[in-house]
């Protein structure tokens, strides 16, 4: 079956005429009558009946009417789409973050890239290091975002974004929340909330056992949503990374002697062809003022940048 026949089945089917709808497709009746006998022959049987001066649809032609529309506008609407990103009028961008990444760090560079397509289509995958590191390998996800992927890949490129402290988050009506300052004794009768979905949730846990909290008997958390809502219960005390994105009815605090850091980076797979938009968010990341950007936007002290040329 031929998209053209369907298109001459189509114009017949609307105006009842085989000259007219001849002259619609811009063809010679005896073309389109010869693409719609071929048609008929694959589907076996008659679709019109030829009574002139006008042609009417047989009960085999009024059943396949639908599902032809259907197919072409179908045919259609993918032609029209390949042309549109071919020409840049639409862009899209496939990209995976780990669970530990907050999305409000991409939004303004989002914003901006949306100003220069007509038409845009995100498509954002979540999960853990390893699941990142495969979305990039099947080709899911053109760039990914981690603060570490240990897939040792020849093929995967690695650009450092920034690097980051962590800080200890308690609700606001904590008493650990009126002090700037905290040490470890503070928290030794502290319940924590551990971030197991964090790359970097094992190394903060082996920092805060060297310094005598009891860890095992932490609260184990799945999400960055869960955390958020046992914190504003105060149902425990947690200790996450500056850019992670904290309500009002929270509070930051530093620990003293907490030596915890990571480094967030941006990953692609060389020699693969990235879209238009890819590429453009990829150049933007990798430039991006970390430090002033973030650091302002969060209010976070001690943030350090780790910029690297394009």
């Amino acid at each position: 079956m031929e998209m053209h026949q369907v298109r001459y089945f189509l114009a017949v089917a609307r105006v009842l005429n085989f000259t007219r709808a001849a002259d619609e497709c811009n063809v010679t009746q005896p073309s389109l009558t010869r693409a719609i006998k071929q048609l008929e022959a694959e589907l076996g049987g008659d679709l019109f009946r030829r009574e002139r001066p006008a042609a009417q649809l047989t009960e085999l032609g009024q059943r396949m009417h639908p599902l032809l529309k259907q197919c072409y506008e179908a045919a259609t609407g993918a032609r029209e789409l390949a042309s549109s990103f071919k020409s840049g009028e639409v862009g899209a961008l496939r990209i995976a973050l780990t669970h530990s990444v907050d999305l409000s760090l991409l939004i303004p560079h989002l914003d901006e890239i949306k100003r220069m397509f007509n038409r845009l289509e995100f498509r954002f995958l979540r999960g853990n290091a390893r699941e990142v590191a495969e979305f990039l390998k099947k080709g899911e996800a053109e760039l990914g975002i981690a603060a570490e992927i240990s897939e040792e890949w020849d093929r995967l490129d690695t650009w450092p974004l920034f690097t980051e402290n962590f800080q200890l988050v308690v609700n606001k009506n904590h008493p650990l929340a009126a002090r700037e300052k905290i040490d470890f004794v503070d928290l030794r009768t502290e319940q924590l909330l551990s971030r197991n979905y964090c790359e970097h949730g094992a190394r903060v846990n082996s920092s805060l056992r060297e310094h005598g909290l009891d860890v095992d008997r932490s609260h184990e958390i799945a999400s960055e949503r869960d955390l958020i809502e046992l914190l504003e219960a105060d149902i425990g005390v947690a200790v996450v990374p500056d850019t992670a994105s904290i309500p009002p009815t929270l509070k930051r605090a530093n620990v003293e002697g907490l030596d915890a850091r990571r480094t967030v980076n941006l990953y692609g797979v060389a020699g693969r062809e990235r879209t238009a938009v890819a590429s453009a968010v990829m150049r933007m990341l990798r430039g991006a003022d970390w430090q002033q950007f973030i650091g302002k936007a969060a209010g976070v002290q001690g943030f350090q940048s780790a910029r690297t040329s394009s």
